[in-house]
Order: C-alpha cells, then sequence, then structure tokens
C-alpha cells in the first residue's frame, strides 16, 4: 500500500478539485442566471443602469451563492453519510476517506464565505446541520472549528477569535478521532488551540493563546492558560458571612 500511497494522495485531490468545482458551480448558477436576466431586462439603457445592476447583482449574488454552497455542503454530507465516528483508522480506510471528505467540502465554505458567518446565528447553525451538537445562544468567532460531528458545545458559551477547535489527530500511521466536549458558560479565549479529547467543564474558560493539550480534563469554573496550558485558579462562589454559597 505504501507503494501506491503518493498515486492515491494524487488521485483523491484532484477528486476533491473536482467535487470542488462541481460545488462551485451549482452555488454560481443562480446568482449568475439573475444578473444575465437583470441585464437582459434593461437592455440597451444607459451605461449606469447596466452598472448598476450589474453592481447590485454580484453584491446580492455572493450572498445567493454563499448559502446555496452551504445548503450544498449539508445535502452532500447526508447524501455520503459523513457523520464521524470516535476510533482509530487507517488513512485509505472508509471512515478515513469520510473525515477527508468532509472537511474539504467544508474548507471550501470556510474559504470563500465563513467570515460573513462569524457572530451571527447562521455559524452555530450550519455546524449543526453538519452534524455539532451546540446548545442555545453560543456565539462563534472562528473559521477554525474541525470535525464538527464529534463536537458538542453548551449553552451560552463562547468560542473566541480565531481559536482552534479539532477533534482529529494523526498519530503513527493512524488518524485519530475523539470527541471534543465543551460545557455550558465556557469561554474559549481568542487564539486558543483546543485538541481532541477534551473536556471542558461548565463555566470554565481558556485563556486566550493558551494550548490545550489532547484528552485535558478542565474541571468547573477553571482558568486554564499557558502552552500547554495548566490550571491557574478556580472561580469559587461568592459566600456569605457565614461561609454559605
Amino acid at each position: 500500500m505504501k507503494k501506491y500511497f503518493t498515486l492515491f494522495q494524487y488521485l483523491f485531490t484532484f477528486t476533491m478539485y473536482f467535487l470542488g468545482a462541481l460545488l462551485l458551480a451549482g452555488a454560481l448558477i443562480p446568482p449568475i442566471s439573475i444578473i444575465l436576466l437583470g441585464w437582459k431586462i434593461i437592455s440597451p439603457h444607459t451605461i449606469v443602469q447596466k452598472a448598476s445592476v450589474l453592481a447590485l447583482g454580484l453584491g446580492l449574488g455572493f450572498f445567493l451563492f454563499g448559502f446555496i454552497l452551504m445548503a450544498e455542503t449539508i445535502l452532500l454530507r447526508y447524501l455520503l453519510n459523513l457523520k464521524l465516528k470516535e476510533g482509530e483508522y487507517g488513512y485509505f480506510s472508509v471512515d478515513g476517506m469520510k473525515w477527508a471528505i468532509v472537511n474539504a467540502i467544508m474548507l471550501i465554505v470556510n474559504l470563500t464565505f465563513m467570515d460573513f458567518l462569524r457572530l451571527t446565528p447562521l455559524l452555530p447553525l450550519y455546524y449543526k446541520l453538519m452534524g455539532a451538537k451546540i446548545g442555545k445562544r453560543v456565539q462563534i468567532n472562528s473559521k477554525g472549528i474541525a470535525d464538527v460531528s464529534l463536537l458538542e458545545i453548551g449553552d451560552d458559551s463562547v468560542i473566541g477569535g480565531d481559536a482552534t477547535v479539532i477533534c482529529h489527530l494523526a498519530e503513527h500511521g493512524k488518524l485519530k478521532l475523539k470527541k471534543t466536549l465543551i460545557g455550558r458558560k465556557v469561554t474559549i479565549g481568542l487564539g486558543s488551540v483546543i485538541m481532541p479529547g477534551s473536556s471542558i467543564g461548565d463555566g470554565s474558560l481558556i485563556a486566550a493563546r493558551a494550548v490545550l493539550s489532547k484528552n485535558t480534563i478542565v474541571p468547573e469554573k477553571s482558568l486554564f492558560a499557558g502552552t500547554p496550558a495548566k490550571f491557574i485558579k478556580s472561580f469559587a462562589e461568592p459566600k456569605d458571612e457565614k461561609g454559605r454559597p
């Protein structure tokens, strides 16, 4: 198998390029059709009118393109049953291919449209439809979320700007997939990295730029910081004069 590894990589890469081209083409057809229709309706009017139709069509068409592209990836996930499962897999296994395909199609959305979804309710909704378990009022300000069908986020949690949350590792020739669990009212700081198998308790804070190593257990109401992230302190509940919470 190793003899054909590079050849397989080339074949898989160009297959993904072709799939990406089909997804992009499918998302571009409706907005381009609308632009051409508008152009036909106003022709042969003034150049300003034509420019206005073209500019408006491009602006609105871009967002239409983005939403159609998202819908295509969601549909493709269900058609190909691209739900990921915890475990260790070979790179050429069925589950290994599922992992590669689902992350590849999401990368197209990531590179073209996802910046416009950050800090809106649309990004958690998209991740939900791609398999993530996400609670209410979750705020996500990052495109660095991978393997979303292995991700769970509780109510009222915040994923800070450009944080990375992943549920996979490549170790010793194996693809290792493991759930990442983020509790309720958790804050993941700016630019931090959450590795697979981590479990973050309710009310905890992962400081900016921290790197939470794989399989780390963060207790409830705890602050972790540093590289690798370590326990700093607990956020104790305020107590009255008699020591009662």
